[in-house]
């Protein structure tokens, strides 16, 4: 009787042990996009454009101090270029883009949209906050408080295959999937 008093307490100090070992992520680290250790984020570094010698060299801008480089990255212009848009330099809406502007915006534009989805992703999420040992325990129920919102991939692509509508970015049916 003793003895098995002895390997009990053997096992709970080994457990509490190996217990107190582990990380405690709260949150799976996906879901955190800025970075919170002392280290690099390696989504902040950028790499130089490649050096090029133009042909005409009076075509360089002047160097100024603080000034902008041309092997200098430009991430924003750069996606809109590859998506297939064209934003000048000096920035703002192409003209011959303000009509699809117009139409995007024919219902209105709230100037505060980001403030007020905050506000109600906000009460979403305290109304939808898990169960008291969830709670308790900091277990992560983000996905569980969405799941009524998400999207059924498969069966919205049918949806518009049999509405008649092409789908060239999703893979061809396979046979007798039709």
């Amino acid at each position: 009787m003793q003895a098995a008093r002895g390997v009990l307490v053997i096992a709970v100090a080994v457990m509490l042990t190996l217990a107190g070992c582990s990380k405690g992520d709260k949150v799976p680290s996906l879901m955190n996009i800025r970075s919170t250790t002392q280290g690099p984020d390696e989504f902040a570094v950028l790499p130089p454009k490649p050096l090029s010698l133009p042909e005409d060299l009076t075509a360089l801008p002047e160097p100024t101090p603080g000034g902008a480089n041309l092997t200098d990255p430009t991430p924003e212009a750069d996606a809109i270029a590859a998506l297939g848009g064209n934003l000048r330099a000096a920035g703002g809406i192409p003209a011959g883009d303000g009509g699809l502007v117009n139409y995007a915006a024919r219902f209105g534009v709230a100037g505060d949209i980001r403030d007020t989805l905050a506000t109600e992703d906000l009460a979403w999420r305290q109304k939808n906050d898990g169960r008291l040992l969830e709670r308790l325990l900091k277990v992560n129920v983000y996905f569980k408080a969405y799941e009524a919102m998400w999207l059924d991939q498969q069966a919205e692509l049918w949806r518009w295959r049999r509405a008649g509508v092409k789908t060239p970015s999703a893979p061809p049916p396979q046979p007798g999937e039709e």
